[in-house]
């Protein structure tokens, strides 16, 4: 069994010496255990201490290309280098290196694809009562929308499969966490969590700049890969309100022309100009879903030959 340790990182020249130091040298079950570190367009000299420090996997950009991109092009390296299971963890030394065993433990064991250690964000200490509210907040969103059960949404210590891998593609520039969730939960990927401490922290979240921030960010990714994963439904919620008001209306002027003097009926008409105009929209956003759901399905498509594609690629040059 062959598992790569993937390490974004940028600019974490003080932090990486101690992360590399407290990963495990073996572990059960694991033949071949090698680490990867991404440099994220770093300007403090991280891909050269990664270096010096004897890494087996060096990946360099350019320049700052953001988290995400970081997390998809480690994980595509770490499939072409030939690992089996790949385990990411931060640079700036939040997860300790020690639980790494525990993480891949369902994997090893065929009981997961997607392995999520979590912080158990509730006992940490130097979380705001604020942070542990949203952290527990959003989890529950992802939870409903991914219709997975993961109690700790954002932690990026995480352990995945060859397949896991393989299937997933993440698309949103922010952050890979709230998408690969989402990712697994609708193409059926088994999620584990494993319950983990976390290290004293020793900076300022780069990708949390403030509440309003992430709150802001995180919601509209939610939002985004819900409707990108299930169009129809997001758009008939959409539509039910206009429909409804729309139908209101209608029967309100029908009841009046109806059961009252004919005199009323010129006052009401603008009930069937509005109410029929709000049917109308509501009908046309209801379309819109149903084209939506139909290109849904042909992404699927397409996400399966690409799937079938690069796993074919890669036999291939194991062979």
């Amino acid at each position: 069994m062959h598992l790569i340790i993937q390490i974004p990182c940028y600019n974490e020249a003080e932090t990486l010496p101690l992360v590399l130091a407290e990963l495990p040298r073996s572990l059960p079950g694991v033949s071949k255990l090698e680490v990867l570190v991404i440099d994220d367009g770093s300007h403090d000299g991280t891909a050269q201490i990664a270096a010096e420090l004897g890494v087996d996997h060096l990946l360099r950009h350019p320049r700052n290309m953001g988290l995400a991109v970081s997390f998809q092009d480690g994980l595509d390296y770490c499939l072409r280098a030939g690992a089996d299971v790949v385990v990411n963890t931060d640079g700036d030394n939040q997860y300790p290196g020690r639980f790494i065993g525990e993480l891949i433990g369902p994997v090893l064991r065929g009981e997961a694809d997607i392995v999520i250690g979590d912080r158990q964000t509730h006992q940490i200490e130097h979380f705001s009562p604020v942070k542990r509210v949203l952290q527990r907040w959003g989890s529950w969103v992802v939870r409903a929308a991914s219709g997975t059960d993961v109690p700790d949404a954002t932690s990026g210590f995480r352990a995945f499969s060859r397949e896991a891998a393989l299937r997933l593609i993440v698309l949103t520039r922010y952050t890979y966490t709230l998408e690969t969730i989402i990712q697994a939960g609708k193409k059926g990927l088994a999620i584990a969590s494993v319950p983990i401490e976390v290290n004293d922290p020793t900076r300022e979240s780069r990708l949390m700049r403030s509440t309003w921030s992430y709150i802001k960010r995180s919601a509209a990714t939610i939002i985004r890969l819900y409707t990108f994963y299930e169009p129809l439904r997001s758009f008939s919620f959409l539509a039910v309100p206009f429909i409804l008001s729309g139908l209101v209306l209608l029967v309100r002027f029908f009841y009046f022309y109806l059961f009252t003097a004919q005199s009323g009926v010129g006052r009401l008409s603008q009930s069937v100009t509005i109410g029929g105009t709000l049917l109308t929209v509501g009908f046309l956003i209801f379309l819109f879903g149903v084209l939506a759901d139909i290109s849904s399905t042909q992404r699927s498509l397409m996400e399966e030959i690409l799937y079938r594609q690069r796993k074919r690629e890669l036999e291939e040059k194991e062979r």
